[in-house]
């Protein structure tokens, strides 16, 4: 059996990452983040995280203000 504490949740992940929980689940859906999906978590090993998240560049603009 693997041990969990060498995997990251998308909770963890998003605060590593410093972007949405549910960001992170979109990642992980489109494969842009190698992960497994036990029941209803993703886990993300802590390397493909790290390596992740030396290249994750956010593709998010500044947002628009409501006038």
């Amino acid at each position: 059996m693997v041990p969990l504490e060498d995997y990251y949740n998308v909770i963890e992940a998003g605060r590593r990452l410093k972007i949405h929980p549910e960001t992170v689940k979109r990642l992980c859906r489109q494969k842009d983040i190698p992960a497994v999906k036990i029941h209803n978590t993703w886990l993300i090993a802590r390397d493909v995280l790290d390596n992740f998240a030396g290249t994750y560049i956010s593709k998010r603009g500044p947002r628009k203000k409501l006038i």
